[in-house]
């Protein structure tokens, strides 16, 4: 398994995720948000795995304003806005290769362990 996570030090459920692989001595790496982000690739690749961008925005996120702009902004354009601004991203993003998960979802994360 090559275990990512995305999120920030502030997110409990990034935190969370990051406590329920240490638990199970399963490596994972974890990456800053606000240090290092999110690239293109890896951004198309957890879209594609968890069925569309719109399944990565974060309708509770603080930013209402960015929200605002990444919803209503076309959906040719859609991925340029949240690269922009991942603070409207839903946290954590785990990858496992070519699976994703978004938010803090243990009963996915069970079944990567096979």
């Amino acid at each position: 398994m090559n275990i990512q996570i995305f999120g920030t030090k502030k997110n409990q459920d990034a935190r969370k995720a990051e406590r329920w692989f240490k638990e199970r001595r399963i490596k994972a790496q974890y990456i800053d948000m606000n240090e290092k982000g999110i690239s293109r690739g890896e951004l198309r690749s957890v879209a594609q795995a968890c069925g569309g961008l719109d399944n990565l925005i974060d309708e509770d996120c603080r930013d209402q304003d960015a929200l605002a702009l990444v919803k209503y902004i076309s959906p040719a354009q859609r991925e340029d806005a949240l690269l922009e601004h991942p603070q409207v991203l839903k946290l954590p993003i785990v990858r496992n290769g070519k699976k994703a998960a978004v938010g803090y979802r243990p009963e996915v994360y069970e079944t990567w362990k096979d």
